[in-house]
Parts: C-alpha cells; sequence; structure tokens
C-alpha cells in the first residue's frame, strides 16, 4: 500500500518542477489522490499565477470530492493576487489534507490549517517535512523574521588556492562543476559580489544554462555589486543587463541612467535587510573573492558554505580562499558537514557554520 511519504514525495517533486520560476513566491507542490490514484498535480506557478492546489485540482475536476491532498506547504487563507487556497479545497470536498510544513508567513501561519480543521477535513502535517523546507529555505527564514538565507559558493584547489598570484583562476574547476553553479544562481533572488570579481573576471553572474530547463522561464536573480570606490567599468559585461544589477558604493549618474539600482554603502547586515524588505530577495549566493568572502564568515551571515575542490594544487603564492586569521585551534571557524558529492572530477563539499547548527532556522538537508 502507497504511504503518506510516498505521496508526499510525489508533491515535492512537483514543487522541484517550479524552483527557478517563482520567486519571491514559494516554490509548492500538490498531489491528489483518490483510490490510490492520483488525479490532480500541480505546482506553484510564476508571480501572479495560480498556487499548486488551484491546478491540482482544476485536473481533478469533480473527482476531488472525498479525496486526499497532499501539499508541500501549509495552504494559504488570505486574499492576495490569488484566493485563498485553503477555501478552495474546503469547497472542492476534499476529506483530508496532508502538510509537509507549515507556513511561518504571518499571513498564513497556522490559520490555513484552521480553515481546513474548523470546516471538518482531516489534516497532518509533517509529512516529510525536512525535504519539503528544504525546497524554500531563504522564504522560510525571512518569514519567520530572519534575514535572506546565504549561501557562499568557494571554487578551491586541494591546497586552498582560489586563484594564482595574478589573480588568474579559469578555471579552477571543470566544466560540469561550474555548470552545478548555475542551479544555486538560478534559486537565488540575488548574486553578491565584490568589485575585484568583476575587474578581474569581467563575470556575468547571471543564469545561462540549466539542463532540460526552458531559460524563458527562470527568475534571474539580481547581480549586487560591492564597489565603494566606483570602479566598475561602464563597458563591464555585466552592464550588458543593467535591469538586474544593483551597486552598493557611490552614486554615479552614468550607472543611473543605465537603470542600475544604486545604494549608498552599508554594513552587510544592512545590505541583507534592504534586499529583504524593498526587493522581497529571500535566497543569495555570494560569489566573491576571499576579502567578501571573511566578511560574511566573520559576520556571522553565512548559512551555508558550498566549497567546489578540484584535484589539482596551486602552491603557496596562489590567493588563499579566506583571509580568517587565527593563532590556536580554539579560535578556529568549525563546520559542519552535510554533503559531499563528486562531480565528474571535482567534489562539492554543502556545510554549515556551527553557530548555525542549533538556531531555529532551517538547517540544510
Amino acid at each position: 500500500m502507497t504511504t503518506d511519504q510516498d505521496w508526499m514525495a510525489q508533491a515535492i517533486a512537483q514543487a522541484n518542477t517550479a524552483q527557478y520560476r517563482t520567486r519571491p513566491n514559494p516554490a509548492v507542490g500538490c498531489v491528489i489522490v483518490k483510490n490510490e490514484q492520483i488525479i490532480g498535480r500541480g505546482a506553484t506557478a510564476p508571480v501572479g499565477g495560480s498556487h499548486a492546489e488551484v491546478f491540482a485540482l482544476k485536473e481533478a475536476g469533480m473527482q476531488a470530492k472525498d479525496a486526499t491532498a497532499y501539499v508541500t506547504l501549509e495552504p494559504c487563507a488570505h486574499y492576495g493576487r490569488t484566493p485563498p487556497c485553503a477555501e478552495a479545497l474546503i469547497k472542492a470536498g476534499l476529506k483530508k489534507v496532508v502538510i509537509a510544513t507549515l507556513d511561518p508567513n504571518p499571513l498564513v501561519a497556522g490559520k490555513g490549517l484552521a480553515m481546513l480543521n474548523d470546516a471538518g477535513i482531516e489534516t497532518i502535517v509533517g509529512v516529510l517535512q525536512h525535504e519539503a523546507q528544504a525546497q524554500n529555505r531563504g522564504f522560510l527564514k525571512v518569514m519567520a523574521g530572519g534575514l535572506p538565507y546565504v549561501r557562499l559558493k568557494i571554487a578551491a584547489s586541494l591546497d586552498g588556492r582560489t586563484a594564482m598570484a595574478s589573480g588568474e583562476s579559469k578555471w579552477i574547476t571543470g566544466e560540469a562543476a561550474r555548470q552545478d553553479v548555475q542551479h544555486w544562481r538560478a534559486i537565488s533572488g540575488a548574486v553578491i559580489t565584490g568589485i575585484q570579481t568583476i575587474l578581474a573576471d569581467d563575470a556575468q553572474l547571471n543564469v545561462r544554462n540549466l539542463l532540460d530547463v526552458d531559460l524563458s522561464e527562470v527568475v534571474q536573480p539580481w547581480r549586487v555589486i560591492l564597489d565603494r570606490h566606483g570602479q566598475l567599468p561602464l563597458q563591464a559585461k555585466i552592464l550588458r543587463s543593467p535591469a538586474t544589477v544593483m551597486v552598493m558604493g557611490p552614486y554615479r549618474e552614468e550607472l543611473a541612467q543605465l537603470g542600475v539600482v544604486q545604494f549608498e554603502p552599508q554594513s552587510l547586515t544592512d545590505l541583507l535587510s534592504t534586499l529583504k524588505s524593498a526587493y522581497k530577495i529571500y535566497d543569495v549566493l555570494v560569489e566573491a573573492g576571499a576579502t567578501l568572502s571573511t566578511s560574511f564568515l566573520q559576520d556571522n551571515l553565512v548559512d551555508e558554505v558550498i566549497q567546489y575542490i578540484a584535484p589539482m594544487y596551486l602552491g603557496q603564492t596562489a590567493r588563499a580562499l579566506n583571509q580568517l586569521n587565527y593563532e590556536s585551534m580554539q579560535q578556529r571557524f568549525q563546520l559542519k558537514l552535510l554533503e559531499v558529492k563528486q562531480i565528474h572530477q571535482d567534489i562539492r563539499l554543502r556545510l554549515q557554520p556551527v553557530q548555525h547548527c542549533c538556531a531555529s532556522h532551517i538547517e540544510p538537508s
């Protein structure tokens, strides 16, 4: 017999199909089951479109009466761009709704669950909760009152070097690892970098290639450049798409004419707060050099480190991956290993700073 976990896994798979298109909304999946058969499937549409439950109910039609819905996030209970999904499930005559995780959004926060219960619908909460939370880490963290979820991406050699002394860094990792980075950019509302990375690599930091994904459906991340001395060249490749570029630094009229968003210099914490409140950016990827990467680490702003390790040595004169400077083992910056994956000839580590291991926000899977 198929279990609740099996059906919820199908709903999570539906949510995965929407992961690149829904920002700033969470990616949610729903399946409706009756007589051991899926009669409706749905995933969140781009902003302004229907939620997962609506698509699943439309496919199920009249068969939805007395069926069971499996949804990866608590159905909404408020009127926004779309009517409440909890109300739609009630009207369709569902007998049971299984929810992977509750929604900390103050507009929902148990209200959707209460609506279902008040209507006499049986509910179960917490089925594959961890897996469902992993799909929307930034959204859940921000809705619970936190700053955006920050991933720090690093590519280094076996001896912990990220570039030659000259700044040359193309390429430490192989093509497959660089392709993998496209996913992390695509699930991020913003990619933050420093001006030295732009000057050294002329990086664009956009999503250019996702396997088996139509790029026209991908919400491109903002590219945020920290440029305190106004060094960004107007011919930089990143300015070919200026409408998704932000620069933190002195005001420059020539950038304003291109449509670039500009911020006055501020702390990293304040920058993250601005991205959250003004632009609904909930997931941030930091792709930067040692100086900026170290600042994010030292300010305890990193939720997850994604480190690619290439099978090579670059030598002691090459640039180190960070500028942390400790004199004793007691001072060390400790991380918790979450995942190890081989990507062709490279290794990808996912790690969590230890100071976050017991915090209240969502721990990565």
